[in-house]
């Protein structure tokens, strides 16, 4: 080796060893908060920029150095997995777009997989692992379904091969990670015949449009926070994205278009570098036509995503995201957990003999405005009976989330969704805000199925299902796969739906009674989607579960919208009858009861 491909080298190693120091800093940095910290992303994205331009200019002195295709994958998938936190971190879609850019170009030149003869290598093929499950991760949530598919084989085939030929090492984490991304195929497939995201195309209702433009609430509150968290045991998920959460993710980000992409310009860093964080082809000489993100789209809003979190972590992360919301602004929580209900209809102070030892319950609910309360002659249930569990089996306090956990947070503009089967104990956040009223969606504390034995409860939340995709929410409840009906049917049904939206629209955008929780929030297009949808599976649910059993079966809203969209009002009514008719299930239904 000369003394000059000797250097080459060193300076290749050292300028390697430097952008991954700076790549662990970022990784570090929490994935939530507002506070800015773009210089992190700045100084690790210049150095892998300076690393893979120095590694193309000298790349003959670096293989005769002993430089293996892989390190050069390793780089680009150190890139590609850069881009994808900065997508988690700020929902913009550019970043996710260039990190599957990157994923994409390192499957296509075979980084991984090395020159025909090697020798196996078992730290190679550990990252090469690592690379198929973040580009199925990549591809999951952009919706790329010929490339999971296509992933999913190469990775099956990869995790056996490894087993071949590695018979000394234990690939149980790898064969629970196909176990995994097959599960959660299987419990999405079928269901996705439009897109979860917002699209245009099919959310913007033309009727509609000046009704919401001329729309007028004394105070305008934008939406651009939310909290995404969820704590089951044994959900579906793959890595850390349930499938709950990963439809929410998608129902509250705009669907991307390629048709208007335009190449962000370069600007000048402080240093007067010219550094271009957004065109992969600066970097992996790609064509960016391939390129889905659109500039004339708003941005998405800001969502921090917590799988399976402390409470402590979760309520850390909720008041952080308070403490950054931007003035006249609200925030989203949406929780998915299962949870305890209190069985007793009697307090614990008259249980205890008014012993001191509940003295301070007492108290708490009389903050809480939830002590002994009376409904109808019925005592209400005391918040602290009543919790979601975010923790392993037991009864453990620490791992509880209470009613009057959530009351500090109220002190901002809070719009919480709780999908729970005692999700109906948070109702008594409602009239305990500490500032704000809160808008509250409770799911039901059942789902309820035509054909219960042909559907996995683990395969998501029914109520998440209507409020992410309600058609295909519909069909799963009536037992009818979309994919099985032609394409005309099922678009068919979906104008019957898309047509009562627009209709309800106009209603509450021209309603005198509406709430003022909802008027200042209602024409955000996100929320507005969300509350229709709330619409059409609370009126659906209404007719469909058994009279007798309803209290179980429904959701709830707080504050209550106007009684113009109640679940039997005429005009709610006619859109589920139709689309009943529609599908010819009417017979499932207590239509009679109108």
């Amino acid at each position: 080796m000369s003394e000059n491909n000797d250097v080459t080298l060193q300076t290749f190693r050292a300028l390697v060893e430097s952008a991954d120091h700076k790549f662990a800093r970022v990784r570090d940095v929490p994935a939530y908060g507002r506070v800015s910290q773009s210089h992190f992303f700045h100084k690790v994205f210049k150095a892998y920029t300076r690393l893979w331009k120095y590694q193309q200019e000298n790349r003959t002195k670096l293989v005769q150095c002993g430089l293996k295709r892989w390190e050069i994958g390793e780089i680009a998938s150190r890139i590609g997995q850069l881009y994808f936190s900065q997508y988690m971190r700020t929902s913009d879609m550019r970043f996710l777009v260039e990190a599957y850019v990157f994923y994409e170009a390192i499957l296509s030149r075979r980084y991984f997989e090395g020159s025909e003869g090697s020798p196996r290598d078992l730290g190679v093929r550990s990252k090469e692992l690592r690379f198929y499950a973040r580009f199925l991760l990549v591809s999951i949530i952009l919706n790329r379904s010929e490339m999971v598919s296509h992933l999913m084989d190469r990775f099956v085939a990869l995790v056996d091969d490894c087993r071949s030929n590695f018979r000394e090492t234990n690939f149980k984490e790898w064969k629970q990670v196909v176990q995994e991304i097959v599960r959660f195929t299987k419990a999405d497939k079928g269901f996705s015949v439009r897109p979860l995201r917002y699209c245009t195309t099919f959310d913007t209702h033309r009727s509609s449009i000046p009704y919401v433009a001329r729309f007028h609430a004394k105070r305008v509150l934008k939406f651009q926070d939310a909290l995404l968290a969820s704590y089951h045991r044994n959900e579906v998920k793959f890595a850390e994205l349930t499938l709950d959460t990963y439809r929410m993710i998608q129902c509250l980000e705009w669907e991307p278009s390629g048709l208007f992409y335009q190449k962000p310009t370069v600007k000048p860093s402080e240093n007067g570098d010219s550094i271009d964080h957004s065109g992969a082809s600066g970097i992996i000489s790609m064509n960016l036509a391939a390129d889905m993100t659109d500039p004339t789209m708003p941005s998405n809003p800001r969502k921090a995503t917590l799988y399976h979190p402390s409470v402590t972590h979760l309520m850390a992360v909720m008041a952080t995201i308070c403490e950054e919301l931007p003035p006249d602004s609200v925030v989203l929580l949406y929780i998915s957990a299962s949870g305890k209900t209190g069985h007793s209809n009697v307090s614990p102070t008259e249980k205890s003999g008014g012993s001191s030892k509940y003295s301070r319950y007492k108290g708490l609910s009389q903050n809480l405005g939830t002590s002994e309360t009376q409904n109808n002659g019925k005592r209400e249930l005391s918040s602290y009976d009543d919790y979601l569990w975010f923790g392993p089996k037991g009864n453990s306090g620490s791992n509880n989330l209470y009613p009057g956990d959530l009351i500090p947070f109220t002190r901002k503009p809070l719009f919480l969704i709780i999908d729970s089967d005692n999700s109906h104990a948070f109702k008594v956040l409602h009239g305990a805000e500490r500032g704000e009223t809160a808008a509250l969606f409770l799911s039901p504390l059942r789902p309820i199925f035509k054909n219960p034995s042909e559907v996995h409860t683990q395969n998501g939340s029914q109520f998440t299902f209507f409020l992410t995709a309600p058609l295909s929410a519909f069909c799963q409840m009536i037992g009818v796969s979309p994919n099985e009906a032609d394409a005309d049917f099922y678009n068919e049904a979906e104008n019957i739906l898309a047509n009562a939206f627009s209709e309800w629209e106009i209603i509450l955008c021209s309603s005198t009674s509406m709430n003022l929780v909802w008027a200042q929030i209602i024409t955000d297009p996100f929320i507005r989607r969300l509350i229709l949808r709330f619409i059409f599976c609370r009126s659906l649910l209404s007719f469909f579960c058994p009279p007798e059993e309803s209290e179980q079966y429904m959701p709830l809203c707080l504050p209550q919208l106007p009684p113009s969209v109640s679940p039997k009002s005429e005009v709610v009514c006619s859109a589920v009858t139709q689309l009943a008719m529609h599908f010819d299930v009417t017979d499932s239904f207590h239509f009679t009861d109108i």
